[in-house]
C-alpha cells in the first residue's frame, strides 16, 4: 500500500464529510463498506461503446457484471451473448423507456455504473447513479450545459459519491510518459500548450441506418448508432462540442483544478461547409439533407488561459478530409514535444534548431501503470488505453476512494463547450470559467497517475 492511495482512501471519510457538509451516512455501503467481495457493475448503455466496457469488465476476476439497461433490446441480446461468452451467466435487464434505468439504480447490489449514452443523458444519469448512492463511470464529454456541469458538482458534494469522467486518452501511452517528463521538468517551466480532436467523422455522422459507419447520408431517426443522435448536435450547435480528449491530459498537465485553474477563453469558428459537401458528394444535390443546414463551424479554434499564466488552444474539427490528430504540442521554457510527428526538442540535450525523434524519451519516461499493466492492456481499445480508464474506476471502488478524474475536472473540461458556444455567438468575446471548486483548487493536489495503482 503506498501513500497515494492511503490518501485516496482517507479521503471520503475526511474531506467529503467534513469538507462538502453532507452526510454520508446515507450510503454506508458503498463509502464505508470495505471487504474481498467483488466489484458489483452495472452498465447504461450498450451500443459499440457500452460493449467496448463491458469486454474489459469480464475480463476482470475482480469485477461482477450484475445489471445491463438499454432502450435497443438487440443492444442488449449482444451483451448477453458476451456474458454468456465469458462464462458468466445472465444478468438483470431494464429496457422498455428512456427511464428504466432508473428501476435498475435501486438495486441494492450494485456498486458502480458505467454510462456509455448518446451526450444529452450523461449528466442526468451520472446525477442519478450519485444520488443512489453508486459510483458513477461517465463517458465524455460529461455535460453540455453549465447547469450540467454543476449538476455533476453539487450532486457530488450533495451526496459525497464520487463521478469518474472516462477521459481514457489521459492514459494513453505518450500521453503519460510527457506527464512524467512534466513532472520532473524536463520541459522547464509549461508556457503554452495545444491540443484538439481532429478526426474525421463524416462517415460516423451519417450512414444508410443498417451500417455502422458509412454507406449512405442519413442521421436521426433513419441514422444507425452515433448516426442517430450525433449528428443532430452539429445541426444545432456552434462550438468546441468534443473538448475532453486533448483537454483532459493538457489539464493534468498543468494541474487544473489542483493548484491552477482555467480563467477565461475567446472562441472562432469557419464556416460550415464540410458536411453539405459530403452529402452532395455521396448523394447528390437533390438528396433532402442536402438542403439542411449545419451550424457547426467546421473547424472550431479555442485558446484558454489559465489563472497561473498558461495559454493552451483547443481545435474541434471533424468535418474536414484528414487523418486522425489529437495535435498535442506541450512548449516550456527548455524545450518542447510535438505528437503530430513524435518530436522533440530540449535545449542543451538536443541538436541545435534540430527536431529530434521522441522515442528514447517515451522508453526512459514510460510510465509506471504502463510497465506494469501494458501486457494486460494490449488487446483492450484504443492502443490499450481503455483497460486503464476501467482499472482506475474499478479500483476507486474497490478501495473506497475518490477518482483519480473527478466531479471538478468533469465540469470543468466540459464547460468548454458551452462558453466555447457562448464566445462564437459574441463575436469571439472573452467568457470567464466558473470556479466549479469553490476556491479549493487553490489547496487541492494533484492525484492522477502518481504511482503504479490506479
Amino acid at each position: 500500500m503506498t501513500p497515494s492511495s492511503i490518501n485516496r482512501r482517507k479521503f471520503i471519510k475526511t474531506t467529503s464529510a467534513a469538507g462538502l457538509g453532507l452526510s454520508l451516512m446515507s450510503y454506508p455501503s458503498i463509502l464505508f463498506g470495505k471487504d474481498d467481495r467483488k466489484v458489483k457493475i452495472a452498465l447504461i448503455g450498450l451500443g459499440l461503446r457500452g460493449r467496448d466496457h463491458l469486454s474489459l469488465l469480464l475480463r476482470r476476476n475482480d469485477v461482477e457484471v450484475v445489471a445491463i439497461s438499454d432502450i435497443d433490446r438487440e443492444a442488449l441480446k449482444l451483451s448477453q451473448k458476451m456474458i454468456s461468452e465469458s462464462g458468466k451467466s445472465a444478468v438483470k435487464e431494464f429496457t422498455g423507456s428512456d427511464t428504466a434505468y432508473l428501476d435498475m439504480l435501486h438495486e441494492k447490489d450494485i456498486d458502480g455504473v458505467v454510462i456509455s449514452t448518446p451526450w444529452l443523458w450523461h449528466t442526468r444519469m451520472a446525477v442519478d447513479c450519485m444520488k443512489a448512492g453508486k459510483y458513477a463511470g461517465v463517458e465524455v464529454s460529461a455535460a453540455n450545459t453549465l447547469e450540467e456541469c454543476w449538476d455533476l458538482v453539487n450532486t457530488h458534494e450533495e451526496t459525497g459519491v464520487p463521478v469518474m469522467i472516462l477521459e481514457n486518452v489521459c492514459y494513453r501511452r505518450d500521453v503519460m510518459a510527457i506527464l512524467q517528463m512534466v513532472r520532473e521538468g524536463l520541459f522547464g517551466e509549461l508556457t503554452h500548450l495545444e491540443c484538439g480532436y481532429e478526426h474525421d467523422l463524416r462517415e460516423v455522422k451519417f450512414n444508410n441506418g443498417t451500417q455502422p459507419y458509412g454507406g449512405g447520408v442519413e442521421f436521426g431517426d433513419k441514422g444507425f448508432s452515433e448516426a442517430s443522435w450525433r449528428t443532430e448536435h452539429s445541426i444545432h450547435r456552434n462550438g468546441d462540442i468534443y473538448p475532453t480528449h486533448g483537454i483532459g491530459p493538457v489539464a493534468e498537465y498543468l494541474n487544473i483544478n489542483r493548484g491552477n485553474r482555467f480563467d477565461y477563453l475567446t472562441s472562432t469558428a469557419t464556416k460550415a461547409k464540410g458536411l453539405h459537401k459530403y452529402i452532395v458528394d455521396q448523394a447528390g444535390e437533390d438528396h433532402p439533407n442536402a438542403k439542411v443546414n449545419f451550424k457547426l463551424g467546421d473547424i472550431i479554434t479555442t485558446v484558454i488561459k489559465t489563472v497561473n499564466g498558461e495559454s493552451i488552444t483547443v481545435q474541434h474539427d471533424t468535418n474536414s478530409p484528414r487523418p486522425y490528430s489529437l495535435g498535442f504540442r506541450v512548449q516550456g521554457t527548455n524545450g518542447l514535444w510535438m505528437n503530430l510527428n513524435d518530436s522533440i526538442y530540449i535545449e542543451h540535450k538536443s541538436k541545435p534548431h534540430r527536431w529530434e525523434s521522441d522515442k528514447a524519451y517515451m522508453e526512459k519516461y514510460d510510465h509506471p501503470l504502463w510497465k506494469k499493466y501494458g501486457k494486460e492492456a494490449e488487446s483492450a481499445g484504443h492502443g490499450g488505453m481503455d483497460f486503464f480508464v476501467i482499472h482506475a474506476f474499478v479500483e476507486s471502488i474497490k478501495n473506497q476512494a475518490p477518482t483519480p478524474l473527478d466531479a471538478y475536472d468533469a465540469a470543468a473540461w466540459s464547460a468548454i463547450t458551452p462558453l466555447s458556444e457562448q464566445s462564437i455567438a459574441g463575436g469571439s468575446e472573452p467568457i470567464f470559467f466558473p470556479d466549479f471548486t469553490r476556491g479549493r483548487w487553490m489547496k487541492r493536489k494533484p492525484v492522477f497517475a502518481l504511482d503504479d495503482s490506479y
